[in-house]
């Protein structure tokens, strides 16, 4: 097993970690996500990605772009912390930071056999199906129902505080 630290690859990386993992035969299998907060949905929704193939890399969304999906105050916590929490998930192989609003180039650039995306999509809806379906690759619908949100937890952590 990786040490987490290892674990954290340069995005200049992806294309050469890519060609690599496809010459040893490994099935490959892309998610993603701002894990700010990381609860057992992001937990299960990485090992539903992993069950998808032989090594599992998982784009996060940078700080800015987490700002611009998620609004004010959000990341909670920054781009590395976030970063260094995915990787210490045992079904995580490699973890990349991505600036862009989706992974279309991550997907270019990587070519893995699965992309793998949360239950709060459908096959149909995911925002890179048409790259995906361009490059041949398998969009995959893992993890439990969208049962667990990091915006409610951080309601119930506010409340909290304040009773």
């Amino acid at each position: 097993m990786r040490q987490s630290a290892s674990k954290l690859i340069e995005r200049d990386e992806l294309s050469r970690l890519g060609s690599e993992l496809r010459a040893a035969g490994k099935k490959i299998v892309l998610a993603n996500g701002c894990f700010d907060i990381l609860h057992v949905g992001h937990v299960r929704y990485l090992a539903g990605a992993r069950a998808e193939g032989d090594v599992l890399v998982v784009g996060l969304n940078a700080d800015t772009g987490v700002q611009g999906l998620k609004g004010p105050g959000r990341p909670v916590l920054n781009e590395q912390a976030r970063a260094a929490l995915v990787a210490a998930v045992r079904e995580v192989d490699y973890v990349v930071i991505f600036p862009e609003p989706n992974v279309e180039a991550l997907l270019s650039e990587l070519r893995p056999h699965v992309h793998a995306k949360g239950t709060d999509y459908t096959v149909e809806t995911v925002p890179e199906k048409a790259i995906a379906d361009s490059l041949g690759i398998r969009v995959a619908i893992v993890g439990d129902s969208k049962g667990h949100s990091t915006c409610e937890l951080l309601q119930t952590v506010r409340k909290a505080r304040h009773e």
